[in-house]
């Protein structure tokens, strides 16, 4: 199985189209085709279903599509590294990160680094600690950010100055909104939502054995999809503090839970990875700019 078919076959799971699939590969619809067909039978699988007007993936097809995405992406990289290793002023990095605040950090030095390194081009992809976990393991990214202690046998680490602390969002003109802080009392039935993460790991750490006493309407990977149902009067969101806009005109406000609740942000990269210069001068950049934040 060569890359090049997998290239192939991600632009015609794309396209859903053969014609438009060769016209973006720059090939002939036969090729592209006799290439499709090669594919299927070497892994003694149908790949797509035929329509009249287009094509569509099998369940076969979808399980290839996540793995040949993953496939490709270290395959550039690879080559993006050995591209980049005489180039100190430039190359690609590759990062997965968590919601946070505190990304402006990375962003900061980033922006530090794209001053004096103007070929730094650098690729970010969502996602909690599963999804930009399974992506470091494999390679495809450079670092990850997560927000949770990482696996020390796996991973080194570099911790962000301050912690995310978690409460509650919800319309600014709700009975809660009244209070200064959340417990569990006050929203015990209510219709909430969460990230997956959140719920099944911090949440449970704040209110114990109470924790059936909390309705999960929904989970959302990103906070500002769920601030669209809050608005809507759909519910009320468990996130941290400033990743969705309480401020005046919002329509929100923010109440901090009680206990109070934080999380720990971490940058992580694998154990004895080896770096690009530019993956090098970036993270230098980044403990250096957190060493100096009071």
């Amino acid at each position: 199985m060569e890359i090049r078919t997998l290239r192939y076959f991600l632009a015609v799971a794309r396209e859903e189209n053969m014609t438009r699939a060769a016209e973006y590969l720059h090939v002939t619809q036969p090729t592209l085709s006799k290439q499709i067909q090669a594919l299927e039978e070497e892994l003694g699988k149908k790949l797509f279903i035929r329509h009249s007007f287009r094509i569509e993936l099998t369940e076969e097809g979808a399980l290839l599509r996540k793995r040949a995405e993953d496939l490709v992406s270290m395959a550039d990289k690879i080559i993006g590294e050995f591209v980049a290793l005489d180039d100190v002023t430039g190359g690609d990095i590759y990062l997965g990160l968590a919601e946070s605040c505190q990304i402006r950090y990375l962003a900061r030095a980033i922006k530090q680094l794209k001053e004096i390194c103007p070929g730094l081009r650098y690729h970010i992809t969502s996602g909690d600690t599963e999804q930009v976990t399974e992506k470091l393991d494999k390679g495809v990214l450079d670092f990850a950010v997560l927000a949770e202690e990482p696996d020390t046998s796996k991973y080194r680490s570099l911790r962000f100055p301050e912690a995310d602390v978690w409460g509650l969002v919800m319309p600014s003109d709700c009975a809660l909104a009244e209070k200064e802080s959340i417990c569990v009392d006050d929203i015990a039935g209510l219709p909430l939502f969460c990230s997956e993460q959140g719920w099944q790991k911090d949440i449970p750490s704040w209110c114990g054995d109470q924790i059936d006493r909390l309705h999960l309407e929904g989970s959302f990977r990103l906070p500002y999809n769920a601030s669209l149902f809050i608005k809507e009067g759909l519910g009320y969101l468990l996130t941290f503090d400033r990743l969705i806009d309480t401020g005046p005109d919002s329509g929100f406000v923010f109440r901090p839970l009680s206990p109070k609740l934080e999380t720990k942000i971490y940058l992580i990269w694998r154990k004895y990875q080896v770096f690009t210069p530019i993956a090098e001068r970036m993270l230098a950049r980044l403990k250096e700019s957190l060493k100096a934040v009071p």
